[in-house]
């Protein structure tokens, strides 16, 4: 692969990421060691973000892969294309990164099949390899690569859970939704708008979150909150974009919107 390959996978502007205990410090070792690393954390905390602002720090090409049901093994490692000429091999975005020597992110990797998650197990061990059957090539991975999983422990069940032979192949780090002052500074920072604004929001979540098995499946993310927060940066009132941002995505449920609403009404 040449340079020209890796460097569009090189983020080239620091992205946006408040730390919250030592995970910057933490994550440098585990890259240090090249070890795999698992980011377990409810939907919409920063643990995307998070990867992206490591791969910056450490100067690395990031290749991430939106994980689906649908997804089969050869969509991560590759597969034979017809093409006029024939047919030709193509990399997927898993040998991509192991040739290039890049960071490959599986997001919300329980939402892939397991025997599609199986393929990466060669490439979490000792042997750092990606054998390509179809192919017959086996592919060591580069000194650089290292793989990085996620997933949102709150909606495991036995039908969507990784296999203690997957689980045990990775370090792993919890994220949660940070302390109510970060989160202030965070949505202050991304939303757009002054510290009230900002302050009423977490308030707003922070309630909502005390729901979660009562009603919700999960409380507002902190990207909800960056959402109203920027729709209220573009002059929408505050209970429309609240509306729009934290109580229409969140549930279809009428008895619970009106207890959103009133937790809204509350703060704004």
């Amino acid at each position: 692969m040449s340079d020209n390959n890796r460097d569009q996978y090189l983020i080239k502007n620091e992205p946006y990421y408040r730390p919250v205990h030592n995970e910057v410090e933490m994550y440098q070792a585990a890259y240090d060691a090249r070890m795999p690393v698992m980011l377990k954390g409810p939907t919409g905390c920063g643990k995307s973000r998070f990867v992206e602002y490591m791969a910056w720090k450490l100067q690395k090409p990031l290749i991430t892969v939106a994980c689906n049901e649908d997804m089969t093994a050869s969509d991560l490692v590759g597969r034979f294309l017809l093409d006029i000429n024939g047919t030709k091999w193509q990399d997927g975005p898993l040998t991509v990164a192991a040739r290039i020597g890049a960071i490959c992110y599986l997001d919300e990797v329980v939402e892939a099949r397991q025997d599609t998650t199986v393929v990466i197990h060669p490439l979490t061990d000792h042997r750092r390899e990606l054998p390509l059957e179809k192919k017959g090539e086996l592919v060591h991975a580069h000194e650089d690569f290292q793989i990085v999983i996620s997933y949102n422990p709150g909606y495991q069940s036995l039908m969507k859970d990784l296999k203690q032979s997957t689980k045990q192949r990775f370090g792993g780090m919890d994220f949660d939704y940070p302390d109510a002052e970060i989160e202030i500074e965070i949505v202050t920072h991304e939303g757009g708008v002054g510290r009230d604004i900002a302050e009423k929001l977490v308030q707003i979540a922070r309630r909502s979150r005390n729901l979660k098995g009562h009603g919700l499946d999960e409380g507002m993310s902190t990207r909800l909150l960056v959402y109203a927060a920027q729709l209220v940066g573009k002059g929408i009132d505050a209970q429309s974009a609240c509306q729009m941002a934290l109580v229409t995505p969140l549930t279809d449920d009428p008895d619970m919107r009106d207890t959103l609403k009133a937790a809204i009404n509350t703060y704004f």
